[in-house]
């Protein structure tokens, strides 16, 4: 699949470390560091600009690296990116840890990951086909 991007940051176009990878890390995109205090969430730059086709999206998901050794993750894990938007994607990081953390420009700050998605279309109807399951939930199936 080939992706329209417009590169106004100082590094080079995101890529897959593997030939397996579902994500490519996405890097910040700053002139100064920045802090993030702990509880503290920050809109980091990334200066790419992107333009899926119909029918994708770019899920912008934490880095496990950053999580497990910082604290360091994404407020609103998965994020997306819809087809129609053409602004430059930022990422919202924030500090779950106890100390500060410096994000220095160029760091790997973020994964994104291109998938397709559906539109539902609703069809109301008075009830709903039963299974086993029934309306069990958290919890139902770990009894």
């Amino acid at each position: 699949m080939k992706i329209k991007i417009v590169n106004l940051s100082k590094h080079p176009l995101p890529k897959y470390a593997t030939l397996l990878s579902a994500g490519m890390d996405l890097r910040a995109n700053i002139d100064e560091p920045v802090v993030l205090k702990p509880l503290e969430r920050k809109l980091i730059p990334t200066g790419l600009f992107i333009e899926l086709p119909e029918g994708y999206e770019a899920q912008i998901r934490p880095r496990s690296g950053l999580a497990i050794k910082h604290g360091v993750t994404v407020l609103n894990s998965p994020g997306t990116i819809d087809a129609d938007y053409r602004g430059e994607i930022c990422i919202i990081l924030i500090n779950l840890s106890n100390e500060d953390f410096v994000i220095n420009d160029g760091e790997r700050i973020c994964q994104m990951v291109i998938a397709s998605h559906e539109h539902a279309e609703w069809v109301e109807v008075e009830t709903l086909n039963e299974t086993d399951r029934g309306n069990g939930g958290f919890g139902h199936t770990g009894r």
